[in-house]
């Protein structure tokens, strides 16, 4: 009779664990399969924000570069020579003179650009304390001869 007992128990006991234990095993597929989908919907939304920070860039532009390459020049070239121009320009005493404003607390100097196509540049720029952008016209004259522009500028308040 104990045996019997006994032996209730323990399958009982085993049935317990092993629910207990499938249970728990079920959560935890449920919850990878969650952070799965998750995880695979952030990546579309990062494809999707690259996508549209990527729209206006002169590298993906092809019509861009098809203007550039008509007039003999590669895309890569020119963005390098432009912005080894515009950041050259930052040497100067009072600084950057495609800057439309005046440093306050020092020379305004360019720190980054970004093509926006085969014409403008926006630019960052900064004296240490206040800021702005400025949006940059470039274009190559008949010889090939590059010439920057200021279009237009904003200095944001401190």
């Amino acid at each position: 009779m104990y045996l019997f007992f006994f032996a209730v128990l323990f399958i009982i006991f085993q049935y317990m664990n092993e629910k207990s234990i499938f249970e728990n095993q079920e959560k935890q597929i449920s919850s990878l399969t969650q952070q799965k989908k998750e995880s695979d919907s952030l990546l579309n939304m990062q494809d999707d924000v690259i996508l549209e920070l990527n729209y206006f860039n002169l590298m993906k532009n092809d019509k861009a570069m098809t203007y550039l390459e008509n007039l003999g020049l590669e895309a890569q070239d020119v963005q390098n020579q432009v912005r080894d121009q515009i950041y050259d320009m930052n040497v100067a005493d009072n600084g950057n003179p495609l800057v439309p404003v005046e440093g306050m607390e020092g020379t305004m100097r360019i720190n980054k650009v970004k093509f926006l196509n085969h014409r403008w540049i926006i630019a960052d720029f900064s004296d240490g304390t206040y800021w702005g952008e400025v949006l940059i016209e470039y274009f190559f004259e008949e010889d090939n001869q590059l010439s920057l522009r200021t279009i237009e500028g904003v200095l944001y308040p401190n």
